[in-house]
């Protein structure tokens, strides 16, 4: 087991659980075409699940608040989420729901296409941001997704905000209308991808360039850092928060190098990301090293197949990070 880090806040993750069906393909199928699978399983999913588990497996105790159905996939979660070291203590099992699924494609290349049904996700409510009220300190730092209703998601960015708690949310999926401008004031970090970038922006980040106007945009919606994954492009990081004189002309801002690696597949590359994110800085890491730690854990992900069981370890991430040095 990974050494836990010595100091750490509390580390809370709010979001979905799902079950995933993988179905390994040497190509995607088009519309219309059926294609037999090279391979399938079945394993934990959604992507409150997903963080928390990169959490876990990176050393750092972690509690994971949300909901999932009262059917058999609720027991295969369960089990699955202690096998990983996260307790599921904190998990509602909703009487006459399902457990969110996902159905997942993958390629050779790495790439997938993902359909969800939210299930037990999709009914969550305010009764869910009372119990998420209840792990909460002013010194936790707390993983949101999009996974779950807006209202609700909302709900619990200002019971986090109000108690002076850090939120990191990752926008993933973006929902139809967009974001409300107010996501961007209680957030204190958020880390969209190229594609989620350009829905909240109308800019496609490719280069450090788009990044930084795309960045500049985020922080004109009242957001205080952003996080723009460029994908094995790199990553690009701004922090417009301005609490000292020596950044008042403007964010701090750099760019993170892609790490070498074999991508394999790319389900859940994000999440342990952002779970590695908020390890980083849990442990007091200054935003630059803690997207960098972050970075490499979701190099290490796309090198293994599947969603949970990809999160690396905390000794694989720290001899990535020896290994290809900035």
């Amino acid at each position: 087991m990974a050494e836990r880090p010595s100091k750490c806040h509390p580390l809370v993750v709010f979001g979905s659980v799902n079950i995933d069906m993988v179905a390994r393909l040497h190509t995607l199928p088009v519309p219309g075409e059926t294609l037999h699978a090279q391979g399938a399983h079945l394993g934990l999913g959604g992507k409150g699940a997903n963080q928390a588990v990169a959490v876990a497996r990176l050393g750092a105790p972690v509690t994971l608040a949300g909901r999932m159905g009262d059917d058999m996939f609720a027991g295969f979660a369960a089990d699955a989420l202690r096998r990983f070291g996260v307790s599921d203590s904190h998990l509602f099992r909703a009487a006459a729901q399902m457990t969110g699924l996902a159905m997942i494609c993958t390629d050779a290349a790495g790439e997938n296409t993902i359909v969800v049904a939210g299930g037990a996700n999709l009914a969550m409510d305010d009764t869910d941001v009372t119990r998420l009220a209840a792990c909460l300190t002013p010194d936790s730092i707390v993983l949101m997704q999009c996974e779950i209703p807006l209202p609700v998601l909302l709900a619990a960015a200002r019971r986090a905000a109000a108690l002076g708690a850090t939120l990191i949310l990752d926008p993933a999926p973006v929902p139809p209308g967009g974001l409300p401008d107010e996501a961007f004031r209680l957030a204190t970090l958020m880390t969209p991808n190229e594609t989620e970038t350009e829905r909240l922006t109308g800019i496609r980040p490719h280069d450090p360039d788009s990044a930084r106007r795309a960045a500049h945009a985020l922080h004109s919606r009242g957001l205080r850092q952003a996080i723009v994954k460029l994908g094995a492009q790199g990553v690009f990081f701004s922090d417009d928060t301005r609490q000292d004189d020596t950044r008042q002309n403007g964010p701090r801002q750099g760019f993170v190098r892609p790490f070498r690696v074999t991508a394999i597949d790319s389900v859940a590359a994000g999440d342990c990301f952002n779970g590695g994110l908020a390890v980083a800085l849990a442990r007091g890491q200054d935003l630059a090293a803690a997207t960098r730690f972050a970075a490499a854990c979701g190099a290490l992900a796309t090198t293994r197949k599947g969603a949970s069981d990809a999160a690396p370890t905390l000794a694989e991430v720290e001899s990535l990070l020896a290994a290809q040095p900035e």
